[in-house]
């Protein structure tokens, strides 16, 4: 099994120079809960132990954590197993009361990140305070939500900080319980090439099922860790009991992940890469002429609209374009998914540039 090239998490005192693991239950339930479950993890070497203290919950009269009581058992937790710790953090008070029982790392969770106000209060109490904290990606797909959470905790002078991407929300039929978006963390590292990025691939799941697969596909877009929810009795856990496994299972799953290296220092495999890539770069501006061709028609269609008075949209005749080119997307081995969605920017981009033309025309009479 190869390691791959992971950042180095030794300044946040955590020894192992690969994808760091993170680990334990959902919630804390009881002190015997936690302690059983650091035994099991300790001994397949799991150095990050993770628990729900307090519980931001969607409705009201769920679950919400013990709260501020269970501390005191991941504390017992530490002494006897050395574990770094780790928990969700809403408010500064969460914060304070975190510090004050030696939790190591701390992590805004997905809704609490949506909110700037409630970030910048955990923001303004970390002030003067060295510890890592991780940001899980806001609740809605948006990219810029996500690096401005991070930025306000960097801005509190706070330099340990990490990306977790949990996935996104969606009204959408799916296999996923948080659709991945593998897109938009891949922006964010573009964006910020020197932010740790780990996978919680519990909460992109929402089934145990799926974690293995989910997590080696973290592994091969090169994240530097992963954050796994497991239990001693998954299916009798107080919450998200679906996506929990045992601490068996997690273990299995680690040693089944292929872990990869970020580069070759092989010169045959350079060039052969080299000569692939400079494929690529023609296809591509291949596509660029015929996207640029494509639009000159959609221009001339627009013209034709407007002379003719007739709407900018045509709802049936884009229904009838996506139907066809889904079916022509699996004829040339694309996913649907795919095709619509680089089909839909390309109807986008059509319709931005006939509306234009009419926004043109009308301001023309408008000031004459």
């Amino acid at each position: 099994m190869k390691v791959k090239n992971a950042l180095n998490f030794n300044s946040w005192g955590i020894s192992k120079n690969k994808p760091l693991i993170i680990s334990g239950p959902c919630s804390a339930e009881s002190e015997n809960q936690i302690l059983s479950i650091g035994k099991m993890l300790k001994e397949i070497g799991v150095e990050v132990f993770r628990a729900g203290i307090w519980k931001p919950r969607t409705r009201p009269n769920s679950f919400e954590g013990v709260g501020a009581i269970g501390l005191p058992w991941l504390q017992n937790l530490k002494q006897q197993y050395g574990f770094k710790l780790a928990v969700e953090v809403a408010n500064a008070k969460h914060v304070n009361q975190a510090l004050k029982s030696n939790i190591d790392i701390l992590w805004v969770g997905a809704r609490t990140t949506v909110n700037p106000f409630a970030v910048q209060e955990i923001a303004d109490s970390l002030e003067g305070v060295d510890v890592p904290i991780l940001i899980k990606n806001p609740i809605n797909p948006d990219v810029n939500l996500w690096q401005g959470a991070i930025e306000r905790i960097q801005g509190a002078g706070i330099d340990k900080v990490a990306a977790v991407h949990r996935g996104f929300s969606t009204f959408d039929k799916s296999n996923y319980r948080n659709l991945p978006m593998w897109q938009i963390p891949i922006e964010l590292k573009r964006r910020m090439p020197q932010l740790p990025m780990i996978c919680d691939p519990s909460h992109i799941g929402g089934k145990r099922s799926m974690i293995h697969q989910i997590s080696q596909k973290a592994m091969d877009l090169n994240y530097d860790g992963l954050m796994i929810e497991s239990h001693v009795n998954p299916d009798n856990a107080w919450s998200d009991s679906m996506q929990q496994i045992t601490p068996k299972e997690l273990n299995t799953i680690l040693n089944e992940l292929v872990y990869k290296v970020v580069d070759f220092d092989d010169a045959n495999f350079k060039n052969d890469l080299r000569d692939l890539r400079s494929q690529i770069d023609n296809y591509d501006n291949e596509l660029f002429s015929v996207l640029q061709q494509r639009m000159k028609v959609a221009v001339q269609i627009g013209e034709y609209k407007r002379k003719n008075n007739i709407t900018v949209l045509q709802p049936r005749r884009w229904n009838e374009i996506l139907s066809k080119i889904i079916q022509q997307g699996e004829e040339h081995d694309l996913s649907s998914e795919f095709v619509k969605r680089i089909f839909s920017a390309i109807h986008q981009e059509s319709i931005n540039k006939q509306t234009a033309i009419v926004n043109r025309v009308d301001n023309i009479k408008k000031s004459s």
